[in-house]
């Protein structure tokens, strides 16, 4: 029986869920470098910032990233 390999829709949710995480965080510094999240997160973040960013859910300006009012919004409501 051959391996399963991961649906990759839902890993990427996990992967932009956690990003997503570390830009909405209370004790996080904002913004955020992208260069940052790649370490933070050992991984190349920019598929995830590209979907982030294509939702309306981060700002990015010369190479940094944060939570728009929107993703901090849904963050408090969903709590």
């Amino acid at each position: 029986m051959p391996d399963r390999q991961p649906i990759p829709d839902i890993e990427d949710a996990h992967l932009d869920g956690a990003l997503l995480g570390l830009l909405i965080s209370d004790d996080g510094q904002r913004p955020w470098s992208e260069d940052e999240i790649g370490r933070e997160l050992k991984m190349d973040p920019s598929d995830s910032l590209n979907r982030l960013y294509g939702g309306g859910l981060i700002h990015r300006l010369h190479g940094f990233v944060w939570a728009t009012r929107a993703a901090l919004l849904a963050e408090q409501v969903a709590v």
